[in-house]
């Protein structure tokens, strides 16, 4: 069983290959290789496996060809351009978010061996006038570019898998929190950082107000996820290969009182207030009544409460120092 990640330097990538050491086996098959791919070197994790790490940029066929061969039995295509910088952007993120998808897919075919792979799409693919509540068989209506490259994604992930090239299989991840780390050029990075700056008792900016309701899931949850969602059999999956990954709807205010219900009254006295008209516009066209049924019905799962998401983020992740 050998495993390619891109996106493997990235939070989920890490915490993925992490959670594939812990348990070396997917697919019933022992691990006998992970490979973590990004556009610079990624960390090394220690594993029971070889854990190899190497640059490649999917936006370049040949990288691409580099990395994805004929031993490749999995890949996580979790590489990608995020969203405000893809809005940002335009060519970057085409450039990544559909090109890079693209060229991985298109090695699939011409390797011939059928891969398993497994695509990180994203609720911003929802919007518009899409009815609510939305879910599995909505119809996609993005309002940002990087909204429209995912449901593009996904298109082709469902294509490649109709003509037998690859074993497609594609979640639609809500917003990942509380994320470690620093805050990237995502819309929703804000919804990491006014818990773990907070947490980590540093001051951290609320762009939005208090009542805006958004869907969530923990880094921990999510990566347990995606090591299910490889293991899924894709008669039981069907013809509509893409899902929305389970996760819970609260607001920031909910959130925020997790955060005093498990850290106390001392992280929210850290929060400023200070509305971004650039932020709101763009996640203004996100949507929060969502539904994941079908990842429900295979055994995929939300946390319990938001209270988890930050008991997590203090088990795993809280700096030390």
């Amino acid at each position: 069983m050998n495993i390619l990640i891109l996106g493997g330097g990235g939070v989920l990538g890490q915490k993925l290959a992490l959670k594939l050491a812990t348990n070396p086996t997917l697919k019933g098959q022992a691990i006998t290789q992970v490979t973590l791919a990004d556009v610079v070197d990624p960390p090394k994790i220690d594993a029971p496996f070889p854990v190899q790490t190497v640059t490649c940029d999917i936006a370049d066929a040949a990288s691409v060809a580099g990395c994805v061969t004929a031993q490749t039995d999995v890949i996580y295509l979790l590489a990608a351009i995020v969203s405000a910088h893809a809005e940002e952007d335009f060519d970057a993120g085409m450039n990544i978010n559909l090109f890079g998808i693209y060229n991985v897919l298109e090695r699939c075919r011409a390797l011939g061996t059928v891969p398993t792979v497994v695509f990180s799409s994203s609720i911003a693919i929802y919007g518009g006038e899409a009815q609510d509540p939305l879910g599995d068989h909505s119809y996609p209506n993005p309002q940002t570019s990087y909204g429209m490259q995912k449901a593009a994604g996904e298109m082709l992930i469902n294509d490649y898998s109709r003509k037998g090239f690859i074993d497609g299989r594609a979640f639609r991840l809500p917003t990942v929190s509380v994320r470690p780390g620093k805050p990237n050029r995502a819309a929703s990075s804000f919804m990491s950082s006014i818990l773990r700056e907070p947490l980590n008792g540093q001051e951290a900016i609320c762009p939005i107000e208090a009542d805006f309701l958004h869907y969530y899931i923990s880094p921990r949850r999510c990566v347990e996820n995606l090591v299910k969602g490889a293991e899924l059999n894709a008669a039981d999956i069907g013809q509509n290969r893409v899902m929305q990954m389970p996760g819970k709807t609260w607001s920031i205010a909910q959130v925020i009182e997790a955060m005093t219900a498990v850290a106390g009254t001392d992280p929210a006295k850290l929060i400023r207030w200070d509305p971004q008209p650039d932020i709101k516009r763009i996640v203004s066209g996100w949507r929060w009544d969502i539904h994941a049924d079908k990842a429900l019905r295979l055994g995929l799962k939300a946390d319990d409460t938001f209270e988890d998401n930050v008991r997590y983020y203090l088990e795993d992740d809280k700096p030390t120092t």
